[in-house]
């Protein structure tokens, strides 16, 4: 005798699979709010008269307390900063677990443009929410559009693409950091004339590349007898960064401030205590870590230029599930301000 076995009532997360899209896609569809396109809209009513679905009254509420699954794009390798934004995420594991939420970190090569363009199309359908550390180009652009389109909600994280559809950006102003990093070196190298070196991660990086504007700047009017170099691209990679630092100082003896845009710290301020010019040359960087508290510490780094890592992991978590939710965003809760960091106020 065969044991019948009842199907499972049809539910939204059903509806959202067969589209291909995320349930708060489904839910805006349901509800006729804006910011669905019109083919994700026909996709989805296709799938609700298929299969004859009867969403009831309470379905907006069910959806609100489903579990919701984020990703977050992260870079790859021993970048201190990003890793202290990872280990906030997993200090909030029980305020996400409170509120059914999940959160994935995914590692993958943001500096090349294909290979996280690549990671970034694999997560449709995936996730509820994808705050991405994003390379400004053309495909990473596209690549977040369609996300978008498929219902995703997207936050750039740290770097921005503000060109693309991307929801919201939380990290700093970066042109701001830029022009703090300048005005720095510029005062800390007082009267002296000299070359002064720049070391980014990638100009690719729209948080890189606006820091250097804002760098070059106040370099340009208000300290002109301060040559500053074409700018080296380390790629925050230690060993090639450490290797640029010591080609810079062995090329140039008269270099007197050097400004590191990204990571890639350890190697910079290995080459510059080798080369015994750590007290000669001003060296200002980014964000506090416990190798940049040390170099403070010894007088190796001259300041830091700090986002508070805890903030920014909190704010993309909450930036998400609001967007997910359809509640407004607290712009002022979620601004990332920026901190000058020297050895005589370390927190």
């Amino acid at each position: 005798m065969k044991e019948e076995v009842a199907s499972a009532p049809l539910t939204l997360r059903d509806i959202a699979r067969q589209a291909g899209v995320s349930l708060a896609t489904v839910d805006r569809v349901l509800h006729n709010r804006p910011g669905v396109r019109p083919d994700t809209v026909r996709r989805v009513k296709e799938a609700i008269e298929r299969n004859a679905f009867q969403p009831h009254v309470a379905a907006a509420e069910l959806a609100r307390g489903r579990a919701r699954r984020f990703a977050f794009v992260m870079p790859s390798g021993p970048n201190l900063f990003m890793q202290q934004i990872e280990a906030y995420l997993g200090e909030m594991s029980g305020w996400l677990s409170a509120r059914r939420l999940s959160v994935e970190i995914i590692a993958t090569d943001v500096f090349d443009p294909m290979v996280l363009t690549d990671c970034l199309e694999q997560l449709a359908g995936d996730f509820d929410g994808v705050a991405v550390v994003a390379l400004d180009h053309p495909s990473v652009r596209a690549a977040i559009n369609d996300l978008v389109d498929s219902g995703t909600e997207i936050v750039t994280l740290v770097s921005d693409v503000p060109s693309s559809r991307r929801h919201h950006y939380v990290g700093i102003d970066n042109i701001a950091a830029g022009r703090s990093a300048g005005a720095l070196v510029g005062r800390l190298v007082r009267a002296r004339q000299g070359k002064v070196a720049i070391i980014a991660g990638s100009q690719g990086l729209r948080d890189h590349a606006e820091r250097i504007f804002g760098f070059n700047q106040v370099m340009a009017s208000e300290f002109a007898g301060l040559d500053v170099l074409p700018v080296l691209e380390g790629r925050d990679d230690d060993a090639r960064s450490e290797e640029l630092t010591a080609r810079l100082l062995r090329d140039h003896p008269d270099m007197v401030g050097l400004y590191n845009v990204g990571a890639g710290t350890p190697g910079v301020a290995k080459a510059l205590i080798e080369s015994g010019r750590d007290k000669q040359v001003v060296f200002v960087g980014h964000d506090v870590t416990v190798l940049t508290r040390k170099l403070l510490l010894q007088g190796v780094m001259d300041a830091a230029i700090s986002q508070n890592p805890g903030h920014e992991a909190r704010a993309a978590v909450r930036v998400l599930l609001a967007l997910a939710r359809g509640e407004p965003i607290l712009s002022e809760q979620e601004k990332i301000r920026i901190d000058i960091v020297m050895r005589d106020n370390l927190p």
